[in-house]
């Protein structure tokens, strides 16, 4: 039987020549992980033996082919293909993206059905993952369709928190992406998150300008004080604390942002290199806005060490904590406005 506090985590395994199958034995490796999480490796039994064997982990699996099968205290294997698999490490296959989407979509659908509690998704490689049935630039933008809801790349640690305007989105169009209606929408998402997935009652964000110098007044470029600038006075009105925009050279390195319960940046590099440099290998992608948790390491498939046994699984152990932590505490929201307290009746007096 289940334990109350035993969350069930899928875990998609990614593109098998890369480092996925590694940090996720190494992950488990330690039994304790068990006490609080089942997890759900969705792979094949083949596969898994093939890594445990490479690797030298002794780790045991549960086979199965039906959720049904899943046994609380195992390493659990869902057999997404019966066949053999070639695996090549540090090498990008078009047959491997095929395996990698076939996990994804089998996790998703498990989680959909509420099979499985969370998701925490290993590495893809975004170029062999492209098909005529998957189009989709990565795992957000799947999700987003599967699962429903406002998609939002959020960076987390215990200690930051850094979400986007933009992903990925060339740098040439950037500008023309960022409207009024956008910025509201996404810190309105990034608003919601902190109070339902992070327990903060009244968050407090900055905003990262979109120009250098948050453009000088319009010395360098318009954008911020045309669309930036009105649309953050408009959400401040409705009692959002949200602040900026800051001139993002100085902002991380003056310490800023320790004052703040998040981060929005207007574009990738301009979020996450800042982030990536004060946390990496700490630091986990979770995937804000969507109607079911899910999380994944902040780093990609490392073809270069791949199969060395150099991989470093801490930013995927921290993905599982993250999505189990998330669970539990949008679970608890959900419960608290759910049930608003009911007014006791009055007592008459005689």
């Amino acid at each position: 039987m289940k334990h109350a506090e035993n969350i069930t985590v899928g875990i998609s395994i990614g593109d098998l020549n890369g480092i996925g199958g590694e940090i996720v034995l190494k992950t488990f490796e330690d039994s304790r992980m068990l006490d609080f999480c089942t997890p759900v490796i969705f792979a094949s039994i083949k596969v898994m033996s093939f890594f445990k064997s490479h690797f030298n982990s002794e780790i045991n699996f549960n086979s199965i082919h039906n959720i049904d099968q899943l046994v609380h205290g195992k390493v659990n294997v869902f057999n997404c293909w019966k066949e053999p698999v070639d695996i090549e490490f540090g090498k990008e296959d078009l047959k491997i993206g095929g395996y990698a989407i076939k996990s994804l979509e089998d996790a998703t659908k498990a989680l959909k059905n509420n099979d499985i509690d969370v998701l925490v998704t290993a590495p893809i490689n975004k170029h062999n993952i492209q098909s005529e049935k998957f189009k989709f630039p990565g795992h957000t933008d799947y999700l987003a369709q599967e699962l429903g809801g406002e998609s939002l790349m959020f960076m987390i640690t215990d200690t930051l928190r850094v979400g986007l305007f933009t992903d990925h989105v060339p740098v040439k169009d950037i500008a023309s992406h960022i409207t009024a209606e956008l910025i509201e929408q996404k810190i309105g998402t990034v608003y919601d998150s902190l109070k339902r997935d992070f327990k903060i009652q009244k968050p407090k964000i900055a905003v990262l300008g979109i120009n250098p110098h948050t453009g000088d007044n319009g010395v360098i470029g318009s954008e911020d004080d045309d669309v930036l600038r009105p649309t953050l006075q408009k959400i401040k009105e409705t009692g959002k604390l949200v602040f900026g925009p800051y001139a993002a050279d100085s902002f991380f390195g003056s310490n800023n942002y320790k004052n703040f319960d998040a981060i929005i940046a207007s574009y990738h590099d301009q979020g996450l290199v800042p982030f990536k440099t004060l946390s990496f290998g700490q630091g986990v992608n979770f995937t804000a806005g969507l109607s079911k948790v899910r999380t994944s390491p902040d780093h990609g498939t490392a073809f270069e060490i791949a199969g060395q046994g150099k991989a470093d699984e801490n930013s995927f152990k921290e993905a599982v904590f993250s999505a189990i932590q998330i669970f539990k505490n949008r679970r608890s929201y959900e419960k608290l406005t759910k049930n608003p307290l009911r007014k006791a009746p009055r007592k008459e007096h005689r």
